[in-house]
Parts: C-alpha cells; structure tokens; sequence
C-alpha cells in the first residue's frame, strides 16, 4: 500500500552569470554529479531529479510553481553553488508549498592549499552562497530543514533520509481521507479537534459515516472471499484450537474474516488511508472489529480508536515514513503502570487493536470476551511487542495551535509471562523515567492515543512537525520538568504574539 518510488526529490542549485558560461557549466556538472551521488547513496527508493541551474527571478518563480503542480514532488534540496543574490529567490519562495531543505556543502571536500587560486575561489563559493540563501529564507519565516558538511558524509546522509521519509508522509497527508466510522467516545475531550483547522494544517479530510454504510459491504463478502482470507489466518499466526477448522468458535474467525474485507473492500473503494471506530457504535456488526483493525494496519492504514481521527492520521504518517525500515509502527494507549522499583514501567496496549508489525514473535490468533460493547467476543492477534528503542507521539488540539508531543522509550520484556491478558502488548521504561515523562506529558496536554513505532526516532517527527508548522515537544533522557514548564510557557508567548500579527 505505500510504495516511496512514487516520489520525487527536485536537487536545486542556485547561481548567477556574473561568473560567466564556463563557470556555470562547471556549476551544472557539479551539481548533476551531487544528484547522482546521493541519490545512488542513500538506502531510500525515492527518485532525485537534478534540475537546471537557477540564475535569475523568473526561472525560479516558474520552478517553484512546477513543484506545486507536481504530485509526485514530495521535497526541493536546495544548494547553492556560488553566490547566489537573494532578491531574486523571493517571489518563487514566496509561492512555494512544498518541503524544502537547506544542504549546505561544496562540491570538493578539501581546501587544496598549494594550488588554491582565484578560479578556484570564484567558483566554489557555497560558504557564503548559502548565508545569503539562508538569510532570506529566515527573513521570510519560512521552515525548513538545514544540513552542513560534505554531501558524501553518512553522517549527513543519513539526516537527509529522515527529511526524505518525513516529507513523503508531508506528501502523503495532503489529499489524505480518513473515514470515521460512528462518532468518538461520548464525553471524551481529547479525540476531538477543529477538522477544518486540521485540513487546513495537515491537508487530510476526515468524514463520518454510519456503520450501515459498512454493513452493507461487509454484506456482499463471498465464500470464496472468506475461505481464501482464512488460509491466509492459518499460515501467518497460530490459531486456537478453538478457532481451527471444525472448532467450536470457527464461525466467529469466518465472521471477523468477514468484517475485515468488508472493511479493506470500503477504504479502497472511497480511497481512504485510515479510519476510526468506537465500541459504543457497533450497530449491524457481531463484534468489534479486532483482528480487522491490525491486519489493516499492518498493512499501512492509519487507525485510530473512538474516534480519535488526529491518531489515525498520525499513524498513518508514520507508516509512510517508516516504510521498509526495521521496526513496526502501531496505534497505541498507555493502560496501566508498574510502579515498584527504580525502573518504573509502562504497559501500553488497547482492546484489540495493536499493529502485528510490532510483535516479537508469530501472533496467537485468540477469541476472548471484551467486557464493554455489547457484542459477541471479539477475534484477536495476541503477542508481545520486539525490545528496543521506541517512541510514543501524540497531536492535539490546544484550541489555538495543534502540538505534537514525542517520548522516548525503551521496550522491555515483562518481568513475568502475561498468561490472563489476551490482547497485543508492549512494555517499556520512558524516558527519563516514568515520574518525569508522565508528568511532562500531562503538562503538555497529551492524549492518551498515540503513535507507537519501533523504526523511527524522534528528528523523524521533529522534521515532519517542523513541515506542517506545529508545536513540537520532546521528552527524553535530557527532560527536566523546570526545564519542560519553561518550554510551555514559552511557546504559549510564542504562539499569542504570533496571533496577534
């Protein structure tokens, strides 16, 4: 469902012919050279596109709107070459709409001392060719990424591919659909949110439908349909016995299977790349839709339960940017805590719907009762989540600004085996620890939904905050609570007196 190869990177170099046709010739075989080089260097499959070089206003603003057009640019790397005067960027990147990132390197890695000359000088001028560019752009307010040194450097190749994914999810929001299936938990505050503020910001849509809209989908499955997804089941978990062919509660699988393509057949067929649904809205479904909901995501929809549209489409961008990597990425709660001891910890889990993608070892296909919703017991995969780095981020809406809020986390093993909870689970020790990190995240206003992901970490979301021009805020080993109340107070100046002009 998400495939990178449908986006461009548009590699952009900046001039002047005040240096004269060989010198810009010289300028565009560099500058061809450094496309080629990144784009047979970094572990991505997106496409770079070395463009011509830019010398004056007009072919600039002509650019830029080409960008704009393009649904397949996801992103411009600008350079600058030589000294490339400022003026004549303006009205381009006043027009601009798309991602851009600042690489600030020269084409030659050394200064060669014995020989250095004039020529040598006029032409390789990007230190402080990109002072002049970088002026500009903080002149006119505009956010983007900044990378110094040398453009084969891993170091800094590896920071372009965090920008690169981040803007393929920037891409991927606009024209985004989320459907929401039913309203959001009733009397719950945080799941809600200004959805034509969102659109603006985000570019995504969200629209509710009725679950009859659904039923009528799920209504029209085959038996052919359900057989071929149950050998599907059969080969990728292990099923309870009770769930095998000829057991006791195989009619309840045959039923989720049903839920599940009813479900894929509706977001496909509107174009949707995420979804939400709540227990409290179940009408003409058997069961809450469990094991639907993670295969689903695994398979790179954005989900959000009871409504919480902001997660689903927070998840989904995260799916887009973590696709290919190591790692799985997971709507996720934070349930209940363990708080003896010096490592206090976390166990993060929902109902039913936890992505697979997470998990440390081939799922349990389950059937349990669920206590709240009214309906028959509910299919699921059950597993714990792989240890290691992770992180849990979370958008809300602060009334005058949406904020991302970003934890860091390590996933650990629970102490103990987990015989009576059946249901997808990760445990993990956040960072700093428990005290501080919860604490900060209730000062900031975090939501108890989140975005969980074991692939990515936290510049990820920094960039992809940075492009939408949001409120970013990250717990972490550094995290202070003096330090944290600070940053709040801060940006809730920040964000008043840039209202106010």
């Amino acid at each position: 469902m998400i495939d990178l190869k449908d986006y461009e990177f548009w590699f952009i170099t900046g001039s002047q012919h005040l240096y004269g046709e060989e010198i810009l010739n010289m300028v565009k075989e560099h500058s061809e050279k450094i496309t080629k080089g990144i784009a047979d260097a970094v572990s991505i499959p997106v496409k770079f596109v070395n463009m011509p070089v830019l010398t004056n206003a007009g072919s600039i603003i002509n650019l830029c709107n080409e960008a704009n057009k393009s649904k397949k640019c996801a992103g411009l790397i600008f350079w600058m070459h030589t000294f490339s005067p400022a003026r004549m960027w303006i009205s381009g990147l006043k027009l601009l709409k798309k991602p851009i990132l600042h690489l600030h390197t020269q084409f030659n890695q050394e200064i060669p001392w014995e020989n250095i000359d004039m020529e040598y000088m006029n032409l390789n001028q990007s230190a402080h060719g990109g002072r002049e560019f970088g002026h500009i752009v903080s002149r006119m307010g505009i956010n983007r990424k900044v990378l110094v040194g040398y453009w084969q450097e891993q170091n800094l190749l590896n920071k372009l591919i965090i920008w690169l994914r981040a803007s393929c999810a920037y891409q991927d929001s606009h024209g985004l659909k989320i459907a929401r299936f039913g309203d959001n938990m009733r009397d719950v505050a945080v799941t809600e949110g200004d959805k034509v503020e969102a659109q603006i910001r985000f570019g995504y849509s969200v629209n509710g439908y009725g679950l009859g809209d659904l039923v009528k989908y799920t209504d029209q499955i085959t038996d052919n349909e359900i057989n071929s997804l149950l050998l599907q089941y059969e080969e990728e978990y292990q099923l309870s016995p009770e769930l095998q062919k000829n057991g006791e509660r195989r009619s309840s699988l045959i039923e989720a299977a049903k839920i599940e393509l009813g479900l894929k057949h509706f977001l496909e067929e509107g174009g949707f790349k995420g979804f939400t649904t709540t227990f409290e809205n179940l009408h003409g479904l058997s069961q809450l839709p469990g094991l639907a909901v993670q295969r689903l995501m695994e398979a790179g929809y954005g989900f959000g339960a009871e409504g919480d549209w902001k997660t689903a489409a927070l998840v989904r961008a995260m799916k887009v940017m973590s696709s290919g990597l190591n790692g799985g990425t997971s709507f996720m709660e934070d349930y209940t805590y363990h708080l003896k001891g010096k490592n206090k910890m976390v166990l993060g889990a929902h109902m039913l719907e936890v992505c697979p993608s997470i998990a440390a070892q081939k799922p349990s296909l389950e059937i349990h009762p669920l206590s709240i919703g009214g309906k028959a017991d509910p299919v699921r995969l059950v597993f714990n989540a792989k240890t290691g780095k992770a992180l849990n981020a979370s958008i809300v809406d602060m009334g005058n600004r949406f904020r991302m809020i970003v934890n860091e986390v390590d996933v650990v093993e629970p102490p103990l085996e987990l015989k009576k909870l059946p249901v997808a689970r990760a445990v993990w020790i956040p960072k700093p620890d428990l005290p501080t990190a919860a604490s900060a995240w209730i000062l900031a206003g975090g939501a108890h939904h989140t975005g969980f992901s074991q692939a990515l970490d936290s510049e990820y979301l920094e960039d992809f905050a940075d492009m939408l021009g949001i409120e970013y805020l990250l717990i972490n080993d550094k995290t202070t609570l003096e330090e944290f109340k600070k940053e709040l107070r801060w940006n809730d100046v920040f964000y008043y007196l840039r209202k106010q002009t």
